[in-house]
Parts: structure tokens; sequence; C-alpha cells
């Protein structure tokens, strides 16, 4: 116990909350989320070495192939489920009435679409990662609620962690029900803990005869919560005597006594979602339904989204093939100033950022994807370079699209066809992309999360060095490691295969743009490796330059994914070459960018202007206009106990 009466957190992050839920000092935060993080590298990364300086191409050069016979299982299910979609659902109903009907949840049941990536022997249809993302891809682009509706429940569901972490017996007992058509959710999410799980309140406490846990807390934002049968929940399980303790994953059934559906959460897209705020009192969960053992959530819930996160991108994937459908056949028939308003230089940049940047979300998704499916990589780097650049560049794409079609863009697809033109929701697809930068992580928090990755070799060499709790015995330890390392690698950054005029010579039109790459990359390690010297312990906090070394990172990425996608295809789809040398050419112009601001930019007087702007030295500048009321919390307080609410839950019927 400290002097402020808090239990420190174990060196593991095992340890139990501190005595007043929520009262967490930021070295205790960090603590949790370090020893969640997976620690060890014993697969290769393209991504990781990546950021090391190295161009590990042959990583992913040549393309990854997937199996043809599983190939053929999937797109059968794939025309399946596309004929299912145009003629049983209807978008715009459940945009309008902002429902998912019983129906369709039967017919996606009957189609097997909620055990795709569930495994053939229990009932599921065992889909790859490749063909679960164009599932869901598809589904998305009738409605962005089914395609998140099924992704909740089989990325972060029970599914995904039970097919990792779970034992034979659960997975017998839960996986057929799922593949079945019964609907999971996750849990982790509290009132006042979003991605700092060092703060999660809800407790799971042993029962006395050591049979379960009794579950006590509100959870907020469960997708499919109002629906799901089966959870995740993560609780924080008190450490004791023979007992390990800390942030736990259950598998809780739905309709368990003492849990209620207090509310059904409206957002502004996405508005079919059936997503809930939910409380646990008492709710008892047997000790059978613990998921890889106590203390392993947060280990859990980071592991399954390595691969979970793969289907936010599919979507974005997905709105950016809608979107430049809509784009070249609106630019091309819309005359104004006597041409086709995509032949004004103006519009022709978006529609080429449009089909470019798609171009490059996709190939980057399915090289995740394949990488994932041929399980000998460690994708967790890539996975969410692909989500973060995914649910941006995504962003991006709808805003431009809107500019396109002007002010029919901003109008509703209803409003459009009440005076008969085509029904085409734009505004709508901007709303429900907005989510997606966070959804299963912030933009900001990815940023974050990333560069931890990218630095891990330096801080699993030298970071004793900056440790202000390590001893003179550790430093000098971690000296003797760092200089060593150093010596090795700081001189592999100085000259590399990129300055040869001749090299990566067989992607013909493309080699100039990898050869950028590599030169780019031995630069971002250079640049890392001297704003880690120059800020030593302060460089966690240099957020703004950490997010421009990642955003960097992941264009480099793109651009190595859509050359080498473009050369493995250039006979069967040659205008792929045209649109990987598009890309990279914008891309090269973002990263120069990027470059430029690591140094040149405003981040200390913004930090500066922030404190100010906090302590309300501007608050002058807010006068003038009606403020929003401030009659209650920022945040809803909760208190232990029963519900005091009507419970909202929606269950759906058996099918006749």
């Amino acid at each position: 116990m400290d002097a402020t009466g808090r239990v420190a957190p174990t060196g593991d992050g095992a340890g139990p909350l501190p005595a007043e839920a929520g009262q967490v000092s930021e070295k205790e935060a960090r603590q949790v989320a370090e020893a969640a993080r997976e620690s060890t590298w014993d697969r290769p990364s393209f991504g990781k070495e990546l950021f090391l300086g190295r161009f590990r191409l042959d990583l992913i050069d040549p393309w990854p192939r997937s199996d043809p016979a599983e190939d053929a299982r999937a797109e059968e299910f794939l025309a399946e489920l596309r004929a299912y979609l145009e003629s049983e659902v209807d978008g715009a109903a459940i945009e309008r009435d902002a429902s998912i009907p019983d129906e369709v949840f039967h017919g996606l049941a009957r189609l097997g679409a909620f055990g795709m990536k569930i495994d053939r022997s229990y009932g599921g249809l065992g889909l790859s990662n490749l063909h679960y993302c164009r599932a869901l891809m598809l589904a998305g682009s009738v409605s962005p609620a089914i395609s998140a509706l099924l992704s909740a429940h089989q990325s972060i569901g029970v599914p995904q962690p039970l097919k990792m972490f779970g034992t034979a017996e659960q997975k017998r007992r839960f996986l057929p029900r799922l593949a079945a058509g019964e609907v999971s959710a996750f849990l982790l999410t509290e009132p006042d803990v979003g991605s700092d799980p060092a703060r999660l309140a809800t407790t799971a406490e042993p029962t006395a005869d050591g049979t379960g846990y009794r579950l006590n807390g509100v959870k907020l934002w469960a997708t499919n919560g109002t629906v799901a049968t089966l959870l995740v929940v993560m609780a924080r399980v008190p450490a004791g005597a023979g007992r390990r303790g800390g942030i736990t994953a259950f598998v809780v059934d739905g309709d368990a006594e003492g849990i209620t559906v207090e509310r059904r959460n409206a957002f502004v897209g996405l508005r079919g979602l059936e997503n809930s705020l939910t409380r646990f009192h008492d709710v008892f969960v047997p000790k059978e339904n613990v998921i890889g053992g106590e203390g392993k959530g947060l280990k859990i819930a980071l592991t399954t989204l390595n691969t979970g996160r793969l289907s936010l991108p599919a979507m974005c994937v997905g709105a950016g093939k809608w979107s430049l459908n809509v784009a070249r056949e609106w630019a091309a028939e819309r005359v104004q100033w006597g041409r086709p308003v995509g032949e004004h230089e103006a519009v022709a940049q978006k529609l080429a950022f449009i089909a470019a940047t798609t171009y490059g979300m996709e190939t980057m998704l399915d090289l995740c994807c394949l990488l994932a499916d041929d399980d000998r990589n460690d994708i967790r780097i890539e996975a969410a370079l692909v989500k973060l650049y995914a649910s941006e560049m995504a962003w991006k794409i709808g805003d431009e699209l809107i500019q396109i079609r002007g002010g029919r863009g901003y109008e509703t697809a209803d409003s459009l066809a009440a005076r008969g033109e085509r029904p085409v929701a734009v505004e709508q697809l901007l709303r429900d992309l907005r989510i997606n930068r966070i959804f299963e992580g912030s933009t900001e928090i990815m940023h974050l999360l990333i560069a931890r990755e990218a630095v891990d070799a330096h801080l699993s060499v030298a970071g004793d060095i900056i440790d202000p709790d390590a001893g003179l015995g550790r430093k000098a330890r971690a000296g003797a490691r760092a200089g060593a390392f150093y010596a090795r690698w700081l001189p592999t950054l100085a000259v590399g295969r990129g300055q040869s005029p001749t090299a990566y010579g067989e992607f013909g039109p493309l080699a100039g743009h990898l050869r950028h790459v590599e030169r780019a990359c031995r630069k971002l390690a250079r640049s890392t490796f001297y704003a880690m010297s120059r800020w030593q312990g302060k460089m966690e906090r240099k957020q703004a330059f950490l997010g421009r070394v990642v955003d960097i990172g992941a264009e480099l990425f793109a651009m190595s994914a859509v050359c080498v996608r473009a050369y493995a295809e250039q006979d069967s789809r040659p205008e792929n070459v045209e649109l990987a040398d598009l890309f990279c050419r914008q891309a090269r112009l973002r990263v120069d960018a990027l470059f430029t601001a690591l140094w040149d930019n405003t981040d200390q007087v913004d930090v500066a202007a922030a404190r100010r702007i906090l302590d309300g030295r501007y608050a002058a500048l807010e006068g003038g206009v009606v403020t929003p009321p401030a009659d209650r919390p920022w945040v809803a307080r909760w208190t232990p106990g029963p519900s005091t609410a009507e419970d909202v839950r929606r269950r759906i019927p058996r099918p006749e």
C-alpha cells in the first residue's frame, strides 16, 4: 500500500482495484496497460521491422496466396449472402426504423453468417479472415448496422476469445449455440472507464463455496448488448491467498438473474445498432466460465483484437468502394460549365484520391488477412495500422464524396427519392463512418499503442536507463545492452538498398516507390532514435510526434503492400499497376509533409495554450452564445445495487 492508502498493482498488473474505485495514478495505469500487452516477438513482423529501419520486403513478397479449395467454398457462401442481402434486406428501412428486423436475424442465421469465424466442427462456416472480412464488407454495403452486428458478435464477442483461449468444454458448450444464430457481445467499457482499464470498477467476487463468482457493476456501450444471449464480461477479481486476481474475462449468460439492460443507446450513425447500458447485480457466474484464467482478461482482449480489428477496416473498404461507384457515375453524368464535373481538375483530384485510397485500404486489409490466415506472422502492428489508416482515410473519402455530390450529398436519401432522384444515402455514409475513428481504439489511442510496439526493441535494451525506478545496477546492465545493440543497429541506418538506382528493378514502374520506402523507413528509424535520445523518459508525452511517426509507418506499409500486390497481379489486372503508382505518388507527398512536421510544428505552443484554455484564461471567447446547460454531470455516476430501471433487452424469437 502506498502513501495514499491505495493498494499498488503487482508487477504483472494483476493487483486489486485501488481502495477508491477510479482513483488510479498515471504510473498504475501504465503498469496495468503494459502488463496486458504481448511482450515477446516469436514470429516475424513486417511492421516491426519497418519501424526499426529494416525494409523486409521478403516478409510480404511474393504476395501471399489463399487455399483455392477454401476460396471456392467461401465464394459459394458469399454468393448466397449477396443474393439474400439484395432480395431480402431493406437497408433504408433499418436506417429509418433504427432496428434490424427479426426476420433478418433469422435469415442471416440460416445462411450461417453468425458462425463465419466458428470452426466447422462446432457448426460454423470456418471462413478465413480474408473471406470473413469480404462478407462484412458486402453486408455493410447494404446496412452498416448488420456488419457491426456480425463483427461485434464474432470479432470481439464470445467466438474469438474462446477460439484462442477457451477450453475444449467451453467451446463445446457455447460455440454451437452461437454458430446457430445466438448473438454475443463484449463488455469492457464502463461509464467512467474507456481506454484506461486500470480503473475498471466491475467486480467478480469469488463465492464462499468456490463454485463461481458474483458480478457487480455497470457496463456502457456494449454493441449487441440489447440482443445478446451470451456475453464476454471483463471484471476485476480481488487478489487473495492463493488467488491471482486481476481483470478477468468471463462468459456470462445474457439471461442470468441480476442482469438488467437499462438503456439502448442511440448514436448519430449506425442507427440499427443494438447498443446497451447493462447493469450486473450479484450475477452468479460458474467458475467454469472463466476464459484463460484469472488476471488474463486484458491480455485476452488485446490479443483478440489483433485479428478482431480487421473487421472494422473491412467496412471502411466497403465504404470506399461504394463511394467510388457513386462518385464515378455522378461525376460522369453531372454537367457544369459545359463539361462533366469529373473533368474539372478540382473534382478530378477528389476522384483520384478516392480511387487510389480505396485500392490502398483494400490491399492493406487483404495483406493483413492473408498474413493472419497463414498464422506464421505476428500482425499486431499491421492490424493496428490498417485499422488506424482505414478509419481515417474512409472518413476523408466520405467527406470528399459529399463535396462531389454538392447539395445532394447533404440531402437525405428519402428527400432525394421524394422528388424522383436516385436515393443515394451519402449523408448517412458519413454519419456511419465517423464512429470508426473511435471504435476499437480511437485514433489517438491507436497512435500510442502502435508507437509503443514500434519502440519495443529500444525499450527492451535501454528502457532501464530512462526508468526513474531503476537502480544503478539495472541502469548499468541496460547501458551495456544498449551499447551492444546500437553499435550493430545504427550503422545499418546510414546506407541501404534504396540508394541504388537499379534496386527493385523487377517491379518495373513501381521500383522507384519501393526505393523511396526503403530510404524513408531508415530515415524514420533515425528520427525515432534521435527523439528518444533527446526526450528520453519524456518521450511518452510527445504524443503528437509519436502520432506522426506512426502515420509515416502506415503510409510506408500501404505503399509496400500496393506495389507487391500490383506486381503479383500485373498480368491478370494490369490496371492495378496504374492504381498502385497513383496511390504511391499521393502517399509520398503525405510522407514528406509528415517528416517535415516531425520537427517543424506548433506542438509546444499548442500544449502551453491548452493549459491556459483549461485554466479558463480565454473563457471570454465563449461569450455571445447560449452554451449547453450545466445542470448535469459530464459522466453519469452509478451506485451499486439492484436496477431501478425497466429492462429493455430485446429477445429475437425463434423462427417458426
